[in-house]
């Protein structure tokens, strides 16, 4: 999964109105003449632009994440206040563009003018559903504020300065993030107590006893060589201060808040049904991470079909490998027996090298379009890595200083299967969240919000579990178990489908979704724990998943029998990716204009 946007800016994001998009409305009528067209582009590329801005601007650890070093010396305005202004502004920059006459624009102006109204209307809506007021979840948040650094580059002398200006402010995002809790405990909007209780630990890891112990420190312990002595001692004295005088005073400050206040408040109940507008919210949700407009019950079978279909599958393939005992034992035997694990993190680590390296020359039989920006693998933080879950991906930054990175969780290597390797890493990085969001990155002329805002999620998981099924076509799967790995990740997603939904829409508990986990994939126990934990605090985003896979091969399947053997496989993957990540219905215009387009040569 990326981290496209991080979780820890994410109900902020939302309330700014820069993520997500359902189905798109018909494109603008055409009218005048192209010059009028041409006025009308550029004064849309305006709007953008500022929106863009003041986004940037009420977002600073978003800018960071882009490689925008202009606000890295502070952190967003989390006050009730500032957020209802932000939404003021879309509310205007909407009204800006509804009076607009889009007449006369480029088939990829009208695209960007759909996308950004659709941008700013899920925005909207979210805002009534007040997300915000949950700004911590079980893996993101202030307890893992310092993993900013990250995605940071401090190479400069005024770098490190704005980091530790940025520490000096921090009591102050600490204060407005437990006004927002505050506000959530008055109005009933809480996370699941189990889920919080998870907060704990990394909580107590920040209250360490001295500064030098801090993660926030960790750019201070190695500066550039280029400072001289005098501006070294004084970064490290100044950062020093700032931990000691600020940042541990205020961790101690919310600990107490969160221990003795906020999580008794906690319920226990898991369903985003639970809460205020819970079932409303859910179908926002799942319009908003699908682009479709199926409701939770027709999703919810969907799954159940997928389920039967794979299972058999996986069946054949138990057989075929001659294990005696039924489906239930072979999971057992996969879970358990020490050939499937690598003794170490590093053993681990430098099997994902490996693999990376070998698909990565492959690559030119199935695309005719790749990146030009690399990409690099890293470790999960060890903050996170027990909670999280087994990989994500990290894009290049805006400003192309940065390269993609490959997360892989290293944490109890026992409970990381070795034939699940080759279909994780097909997933998050080439031919998948990489190659996808890369070229995205690489388009040219496409304004910012389309190439770092949209939350597209249905598009870009579906684009990485539709990846997978390309692995046999990389030289991979040639090992029996491995091809049970790439099963086991397609039912993985398949079971998302049935859990999500019984969760939030059907009354499920948290011990009946993990027993349907268990039952239906060979996953470890930590895995399927932390993924059931993932879906109670993201309701509806495991959804795209397997929705958007199934689209994909579906409109495979279609250009195949459309065109017979004038079907080109590279042809196909380009114009699926030519635009970004895009809305369902408007990948299936792309995909048709481009069968049509064919059919015509």
């Amino acid at each position: 999964m990326p981290r496209l946007i991080p979780a820890s800016l994410l109900a902020l994001l939302l309330a700014a109105g820069l993520t997500g998009c359902a189905t798109a409305p018909g494109a603008p009528t055409p009218g005048p003449a192209p010059a009028a067209g041409a006025a009308r582009e550029a004064a849309l590329e305006a709007l953008y632009a500022q929106h863009w801005e003041r986004l940037l601007a009420r977002s600073p650890e978003f800018a960071s994440y882009l490689g925008d070093p202009r606000y890295n010396d502070r952190w967003s305005d989390a006050r009730l206040e500032a957020i209802e202004a932000g939404i003021r502004e879309d509310r205007a920059t909407l009204a800006a563009l509804q009076a607009m006459d889009l007449g006369g624009l480029s088939p990829a102006a009208a695209l960007n003018a759909r996308l950004f109204r659709l941008m700013l209307e899920q925005g909207l809506e979210a805002h009534r559903y007040r997300g915000f007021l949950l700004p911590i979840s079980h893996d993101r948040g202030l307890q893992t504020a310092h993993e900013i650094l990250e995605w940071m580059r401090l190479s400069t002398l005024k770098d490190h300065q704005d980091w530790i200006a940025r520490l000096r402010a921090f009591d102050t995002r600490v204060a407005q993030t437990q006004a927002l809790m505050e506000q959530g405990l008055a109005e009933g909007q809480l996370p699941p107590r189990v889920l919080m209780e998870k907060v704990l630990a990394p909580l107590a890891r920040q209250q360490v006893a001295s500064p030098e112990e801090s993660p926030f420190y960790a750019p201070f312990r190695d500066l550039p060589a280029s400072f001289s002595a005098a501006e070294q001692a004084q970064l490290r004295a100044d950062a020093r201060a700032a931990i000691a005088e600020v940042v541990l005073p205020a961790y101690a400050r919310f600990s107490q808040f969160f221990r003795e206040r906020y999580l008794p408040a906690c319920p226990q109940a898991v369903g985003l049904s639970a809460r205020p507008q819970g079932a409303a919210h859910y179908d926002f949700l799942i319009r908003l991470h699908t682009t479709t407009d199926l409701d939770a019950e027709a999703i919810h079978q969907i799954g159940l079909a997928e389920v039967a279909r794979i299972r058999a599958q996986m069946e054949a393939l138990k057989t075929a490998t001659g294990f005696d005992g039924d489906l239930a034992a072979f999971f057992q035997f996969l879970r358990s027996d020490p050939r499937f694990f690598h003794p170490t993190g590093e053993a681990l680590f430098n099997h994902y090298l490996q693999i990376a390296k070998r698909i990565d020359p492959e690559l030119t039989r199935l695309f005719g379009t790749l990146p030009r920006t690399p990409y690099g693998l890293r470790p999960i933080p060890d903050s996170s890595a027990p909670y999280t879950t087994t990989a994500y991906y990290f894009p290049p930054s805006a400003d192309g200083t940065r390269a993609g990175y490959f997360y892989t969780n290293l944490y109890r290597p026992d409970s990381r299967p070795i034939w699940e390797m080759e279909a994780l890493t097909v997933h998050e990085a080439m031919p998948g969240h990489h190659l996808q969001i890369a070229l995205a990155q690489e388009l040219g002329a496409q304004p910012a919000f389309r190439k770092y805002g949209l939350e597209m999620t249905v598009f870009v998981e579906g684009w990485g579990l539709y990846s997978e099924s390309l692995g046999e076509d990389l030289g991979l799967y040639r090992d029996p178990y491995s091809k049970f790995g790439q099963l086991t990740y397609e039912m993985w997603r398949a079971v998302r489908l049935v859990v999500d939904t019984g969760l939030h829409a059907k009354g499920w508990s948290r011990q009946q979704a993990i027993d349907y986990f268990r039952t239906h994939a060979p996953k470890a126990e930590l895995d399927i724990v932390n993924e059931i934990d993932r879906y109670i605090g993201t309701p509806g985003q495991a959804l795209a998943y397997k929705i958007g896979e199934l689209r994909i091969q579906a409109l495979r399947r279609e250009a195949r029998e459309q065109l017979g053997e004038r079907f080109d496989i590279r042809g196909f993957h380009d114009a699926v990716l030519a635009q970004g990540a895009i809305p369902l219905d408007e990948l299936e215009r792309a995909v048709r204009a481009w069968i049509d387009r064919q059919r015509s040569r």
